[in-house]
C-alpha cells in the first residue's frame, strides 16, 4: 500500500480495507512503519520499536475485531503491554519490562489493532510538552521548533506526521486535550472511570487521570471508546452505564444545546489574541447552527483548585517513585528523576497527613458545584490552550529554573485541569488555525457520563468544519 493512499483513511477506513480484503494487515504495518522509520528521525514520536512483535502477532494471528489490522502505538504511560518496557519516561523505569497487559491493552489487543510501538512522554506525564532527558524532545509537525504538546506529545507528533491515523494517550491534567490542541487533532478525555486503568492501578492521580485516543477523525474516537469503554471485574468504581453506541451518537443531531462560554481561565492568565479570535468564531458558527450561547465563568477558587491538584498528582508521583526505589534495594535521589520531577518530590515529602484527603475534599466539592452548573448549561466552551504550540525549551522537566518553568506552564495550559478534578467528559475539536498556521483547539466539557452529547456536537461541529485534510507540511513528505 502506498503511503499517499494510506494516509487519506482513518482508523475505521483502513479496518473497512481490510474487511474487503482490499489490503492486508501485513501491509498496513509495514507502510506504518516505512512511514515511522522515514519521518521519526525529524519529530522523535516513536521511542520504543515493537516493530518484531508487531510481525509475530499477524503471524500468530491478530483477534478478528473491528480493528482488524490496524497499526496502533501506545504511549508509554498508562498502557502495560506484558513483555515490553513501561519506562514512563524514566530513567528509574528504563529497564521495567511488564509481566501483563493491562485491562485497556487487551481490550485493544482483543479488537484486532496491531501494537507496534510506544510513543514519548515527559517523565511520569507530568509536564505539557514533550522534552525528557530519558528519549529526547518530541517536535510538532506543524513546526518542528514548537511543542506538540505533553504528556500525550509522542501520541499527538505520530499521527499529526502519519505514521499512524490514531494513537493511545491519557490525560490526567489536559494531557489528551493539550497535544491535540497543537497538533490539529480531535482529542477527547472520558468521565472519570470510563476506561479501566487495571489491573495494576485502581485510579490514576486520586481519580483525575483517566486514557483513551488521539485521532484525526470523530468517529474513530467513538470507535475506541465502544471497544474500550467498561468496568472490568474489581474496578474500585466505574461511570454511569451507557448501553448504546458511541458511533452512532455521532450520527445524531445534538439538538439545540446551551452553552457556556468561558473566555478567560479562573487563574486569570491572559490568552492570545489567535485564540480568542477562534473562540468568537466559534461562538458565530454555534450560533448558526442553532445553539444558545452566553458567557459565563465557572465556580472555583483558582489557587484552592491549584494546591489540591498538585497535592494529588505529588503525593502519587512520589509514592510511585519511592515503590521503584525501594523494588531496586536503594534510597531515592535527585540523580534519578528530572528537575520537575524532583520537585515534587521535594513539594510531597512536606505535605502533612490530612493533605491528601483534603485534597480530595475540594475535587469532590468542585465536582458537585459543576454538576450543578451543568443543570443550567449543556456544553462548557473554552479554548483548549491559552496559547497556540510554544516554543520548545522553557517547559523542559530539566529545566533548572523552576519558577520559569512552573511560568510558562500556568501560562500556556490554564483551562484543562478542571475537568480532570471533576471528572467530567471534555474534548479537543480542531476548527481553527492562527495567523501563522499553528493548530488551535476549541474544548467543549458535559456533564459527567455525557460523552454522547459531546460526540454528537463533535459530529456536529466536524461535518460544518471539516479538518480531516487539514494536515501538516511534514504530513506529506515521502
Amino acid at each position: 500500500m502506498h503511503y499517499k493512499e494510506y494516509a487519506t483513511y482513518d482508523a475505521t477506513g483502513l479496518a473497512g480495507l481490510v474487511r474487503k480484503k482490499e489490503v492486508s494487515p501485513k501491509e498496513l504495518l509495514e507502510t506504518a512503519i516505512t512511514r515511522a522509520e522515514q519521518i521519526n528521525p525529524k519529530v522523535n514520536a516513536i521511542v520504543q520499536k515493537h516493530y518484531d512483535l508487531a510481525r509475530a502477532a499477524l503471524k500468530s494471528g491478530l483477534p478478528d475485531g473491528p480493528l482488524y489490522g490496524v497499526p496502533f502505538l501506545l504511549k508509554d504511560i498508562s498502557g502495560s503491554m506484558a513483555g515490553t518496557i513501561s519506562s514512563m519516561g524514566s530513567k528509574l523505569f528504563s529497564d521495567l519490562v511488564q509481566t501483563t497487559d493491562s485491562t485497556l491493552v487487551s481490550r485493544y489487543k482483543a479488537a484486532g489493532l496491531n501494537i507496534f510501538g510506544k510513543t514519548n512522554t515527559p517523565e511520569m506525564g507530568l509536564a505539557a510538552s514533550t522534552e525528557t532527558a530519558l528519549f529526547g524532545t518530541t517536535h510538532n509537525p506543524w513546526n518542528l521548533e514548537r511543542t506538540a504538546g505533553g504528556s500525550s506529545g509522542g501520541t499527538a507528533a505520530a499521527i499529526a506526521s502519519g505514521i499512524v491515523p490514531v494513537a493511545h494517550g491519557s490525560d490526567g491534567g489536559g494531557s489528551i486535550r493539550i497535544p491535540a490542541s497543537c497538533c490539529g487533532l480531535f482529542g477527547l478525555k472520558p468521565t472519570r472511570a470510563r476506561i479501566p486503568l487495571g489491573p495494576l492501578v485502581g485510579e490514576g492521580w486520586g481519580s483525575m487521570g483517566t486514557a483513551h485516543v488521539l485521532t484525526r477523525s470523530v468517529r474513530d474516537s467513538a470507535l475506541f471508546l465502544d471497544i474500550s469503554h467498561g468496568p472490568a471485574a474489581g474496578d474500585p468504581y466505574f461511570a454511569p452505564h451507557f448501553s448504546g453506541s458511541y458511533v452512532e451518537e455521532v450520527k445524531k443531531h445534538p439538538g439545540v444545546l446551551n452553552i457556556a462560554v468561558q473566555r478567560a481561565p479562573l487563574s486569570g492568565v491572559p490568552v492570545d489574541p489567535d485564540c480568542l479570535e477562534a473562540l468568537d468564531k466559534t461562538i458565530s458558527l454555534l450560533q448558526d447552527l442553532g445553539h444558545k450561547v452566553q458567557e459565563v465563568q465557572p465556580p472555583g477558587d483558582p489557587a484552592k483548585l491549584g494546591m489540591a491538584s498538585w497535592t494529588l498528582v505529588a503525593a502519587n508521583v512520589y509514592a510511585t517513585l519511592q515503590k521503584r526505589a525501594h523494588d531496586l534495594g536503594r534510597e531515592l535521589t535527585d540523580n534519578d528523576v528530572e528537575a520537575v520531577t524532583w520537585n515534587a518530590i521535594e513539594f510531597a515529602k512536606t505535605l502533612s497527613s490530612d493533605a491528601y484527603p483534603n485534597a480530595l475534599t475540594v475535587i469532590h466539592q468542585l465536582g458537585r458545584q459543576m454538576a450543578q452548573f451543568h443543570e443550567q448549561f449543556d456544553i462548557l466552551l473554552s479554548p483548549t490552550l491559552a496559547k497556540p504550540a510554544v516554543e520548545l525549551g522553557p517547559q523542559s522537566m530539566s529545566n533548572p529554573d523552576q519558577d520559569a518553568y512552573t511560568k510558562a506552564i500556568l501560562e500556556f495550559s490554564p483551562f484543562t485541569n478542571i475537568e480532570n478534578m471533576t471528572g467530567q467528559p471534555s474534548m479537543s475539536v480542531p476548527l481553527y488555525w492562527s495567523k501563522d498556521n499553528m493548530p488551535i483547539g476549541m474544548m467543549f466539557s458535559a456533564a459527567f457520563g455525557r460523552e454522547d452529547l459531546l460526540l454528537r456536537l463533535a459530529g456536529q461541529l466536524e461535518t460544518e468544519l471539516p479538518w480531516f485534510n487539514n494536515t501538516s507540511a511534514i504530513f506529506g513528505e515521502e
